[in-house]
């Protein structure tokens, strides 16, 4: 059987803030992509009959909107992204179609083709982020490149990452040239300057 070639995604990285973001459901697989949202700062409405505590408990601290009772089509008026994670493929379905006529973004959970983005595989390491996607075709895979690189940036990355701010900073204040300055930006981000920084850090 011919499958469709993999869909062609544009890499991203969204700042959320403030935005609408809506999630229909509220079981565990759901909490995780809640869990994302919250911590990017995005007004969150979840939908759902249920919650797990996690998600009841980030109702109570006014972390997000908890709306107990079922989907409705209305629940999209005005959102940016909705991701759906529900038991239901038909309400899956519906989910996807209103989205796309209203111009919202959509993920439903565990299915690539009714999907208008991805949850990439994300190392971590304060402002740094590394994501992996496999455009939905592996998240297994996604999952495991990224133990791998968590391994090849590991947590020292953080505060190496906050010391290269601080720099760019205090260089955006000199006199000197683009040209110049952007020789020192890169000097400090290679990795003879993650060696000296080690070094430093291993001293103190």
């Amino acid at each position: 059987m011919n499958r469709p070639p993999p869909a062609k995604i544009f890499p991203l990285f969204l700042k959320l803030e403030y935005r609408p973001c809506l999630v229909a459901g509220a079981g565990p697989i759901a909490e995780s992509k809640i869990g994302g949202l919250v911590a990017a700062a995005a007004t969150v409405r979840v939908v759902a009959p249920e919650a797990t505590p996690q998600v009841q408990s980030w109702a109570q601290q006014k972390k997000l909107e908890w709306h107990q009772r079922e989907f409705q089509v209305t629940d999209l008026q005005g959102m940016f992204l909705v991701v759906a994670a529900t038991s239901s493929a038909p309400l899956h379905e519906q989910i996807f179609a209103e989205a796309r006529r209203l111009g919202v973004l959509c993920n439903v959970v565990d299915v690539p083709h009714l999907c208008d983005f991805y949850y990439p595989a994300v190392v971590r390491r304060g402002p740094l982020q590394i994501a992996i996607s496999t455009a939905g075709q592996s998240p297994a895979l996604a999952q495991r490149l990224r133990k791998e690189l968590e391994l090849q940036f590991g947590p020292e990355y953080e505060e190496w990452m906050e010391s290269i701010g601080a720099a760019r900073a205090e260089i955006a204040l000199t006199n000197l040239t683009s040209e110049q300055r952007k020789q020192l930006l890169h000097e400090i981000a290679s990795a003879k300057s993650f060696a000296d920084f080690r070094k430093r850090t291993k001293k103190s």
